[in-house]
């Protein structure tokens, strides 16, 4: 393990302990006491282990172009399932270029339970899900027959598995009663100011979704999938309206006959994903933000206020509320409320005409009503997540070349008095990209119980392994602690397969398995005979976006 003089120094003020780690290659990063008063020795079960020393530890692995999903010394992974394995008695099948992940628990089990997975884009691989040849193909001449569209609207959307530990490896249970698809052919109900406005063409109820970038889950165990680069799918299978798009949808994994909805309270946009919490006053708190070059980061705050007993009902607070957008300079939370904010009234276009008319003008327009009130750009604001001790947020700005900001980096918001609700905030740039820090284009973010940030990336699949990018290998997964010593310190955990980025992070209930999508593997290639990768088999197979189980053995 090589280090730098502020890497070195750090070890040398945390005692012998720590530099019985440097002989021998082993971090002791969850050593000290976060802030939650704990250590992380208990991921992956490795304070159960007698043969290993106690405290969360790992040897980091090194920048590898290898064709395969590498990880520590110690630590497996289980594919559980892989693009067209059957996922219930219907015969539906596992969608294609799985993202976003969250477990459910069944009867509270971790070993035991339902795994919600996003599908998000078809891109260059389209060529083996649905046989059109994407490498060749003329862009200004869509000849997809329609066989060909409903294969690639039926890839999409998400995955609704059930997945099981026997005998110490995760499998998964391909018959289940719970196993469902919602594609892009599957009819949602439009909630929210924007349902049946002319905004968008006076639908209440729509046809699919797909662009599910990444997620998140509510607090009465629903998910909430993202609807992210949806204008390229639009295009590809010459859809409609372009305006049922670019939502966050919720869905029901418990209940395979719900009909999922779009709550357009929450704003249309490239969503990655979404994080939700309580204020003190009660009300629901949506962090969010909008994966684009110069786009904005944004949340939501229920006029209602949470009530647990009310359980799945309470998905009426993400209904009616008001969808606020960040002012960075200023420090402040602008509200997108065209009947209060003067400057959605004013706002008028090139030809001086009216931008906006109503709210649902403004919610299906988020861009322009952001850029409108003066929010910040930011460089391509993927993931946003809650710190689950201090409540402080946290931001993947992943990058933007045409800001000089080609490695990315991650934010640290504070809201002002800890209230979620609030309307002033305070910031800091709580750890940057770069070979100094070994990580570049930082995309996923998760957060371990006793604080500790998880972080997955994003290198182009077009810019990995040259340039700049040189260094960094592959994608990787990368573990930071956000208190003690080694407070910033990116340590890698894990590697993709080549031409892949691992996505969708989730740990199980116990913490002692993580669930990751390998996206997009094999990506970046010059001929269909001639695949870039062959995860997760081998020999001249082509590769197959998956959904792993990470344990420790």
């Amino acid at each position: 393990m090589e280090m730098n003089r502020r890497q070195f120094l750090t070890y040398l003020g945390t005692g012998t302990a720590a530099l019985a780690s440097l002989a021998t290659g082993i971090t002791a990063f969850a050593a000290e006491k976060t802030l939650s008063g704990k250590t992380a020795d208990h991921l992956f079960g490795m304070d159960e282990d007698k043969h290993k020393p106690s405290n969360f530890k790992f040897k980091p692995i090194q920048a590898t172009d290898k064709d395969d999903l590498v990880l520590p010394q110690g630590y497996k992974y289980d594919v559980i399932a892989s693009y067209g394995d059957k996922i219930n008695t219907k015969g539906d099948t596992f969608g294609f270029n799985n993202d976003f992940t969250c477990f459910l628990p069944i009867e509270g089990s971790s070993e035991h339970g339902l795994l919600w997975v996003n599908h998000e884009y078809l891109g260059e691989l389209e060529y083996y899900v649905t046989g059109y040849d994407t490498l060749n193909a003329d862009p200004e001449n869509n000849t997809r027959t329609a066989a060909q569209i409903e294969k690639y609207l039926y890839a999409l959307g998400g995955s609704v598995i059930e997945i099981k530990k026997e005998n110490g490896k995760w499998r998964l249970i391909s018959d289940s009663k719970y196993g469902r698809r919602v594609s892009g052919l599957t009819r949602h109900a439009l909630t929210g100011p924007a349902a049946g406005s002319s905004a968008v063409n006076g639908a209440r109820e729509v046809v699919g979704t797909f662009a599910n970038c990444s997620g998140g889950v509510t607090l009465w165990n629903t998910i909430l999938s993202c609807e992210e680069n949806f204008d390229s799918v639009v295009a590809d299978t010459k859809l409609k309206d372009a305006t049922h798009y670019g939502w966050v949808v919720e869905v029901d994994p418990f209940d395979p006959n719900s009909v999922p909805k779009k709550h357009t309270a929450l704003g249309r946009f490239s969503h990655e994903n979404t994080a939700m919490t309580i204020a003190p006053s009660g009300q629901l708190v949506v962090y969010m933000g909008d994966d684009a070059n110069d786009q904005y980061v944004y949340k939501y705050v229920s006029k209602g206020a949470y009530n647990k007993a009310a359980g799945k009902a309470n998905a009426k607070l993400l209904e009616e509320g008001t969808l606020y957008v960040a002012n960075f300079s200023k420090g402040k939370w602008i509200a997108l409320d065209y009947t209060k904010n003067e400057a959605l009234q004013k706002a008028v276009d090139a030809d001086k005409k009216p931008m906006f008319a109503s709210q649902a003008d403004v919610l299906v327009n988020c861009r322009e009503a952001a850029k409108a009130v003066g929010a910040t750009p930011m460089d391509r604001p993927e993931d946003l997540e809650v710190h689950p001790i201090d409540g402080s947020v946290f931001i993947a700005l992943t990058n933007n070349s045409k800001h000089g900001n080609f490695y990315g980096q991650i934010v640290r918001l504070f809201e002002k008095d800890n209230n979620h609700a609030a309307e002033e905030f305070m910031f800091e740039i709580f750890a940057t990209g770069g070979p100094q820090s070994g990580f570049a284009a930082p995309d996923n973010l998760m957060f371990d119980s006793a604080g500790n940030l998880w972080v997955v990336t994003d290198i182009s699949s077009t810019s990995m392994n040259s340039g700049i990018y040189k260094p960094f290998g592959n994608n990787g997964m990368f573990f930071i602690p956000t208190s003690g010593a080694d407070k910033g310190i990116a340590s890698q955990f894990a590697s993709a397969p080549i031409g892949a980025e691992m996505t969708g992070p989730w740990f199980t209930p116990d913490e002692k398995t993580l669930f990751l999508s390998v996206q997009h593997p094999g990506e970046n290639l010059e001929a269909y005979t001639a695949p870039t990768s062959h995860w997760p088999k081998s020999g001249m197979s082509i590769a197959l976006p998956s959904v792993v189980a990470i344990t420790g053995f």
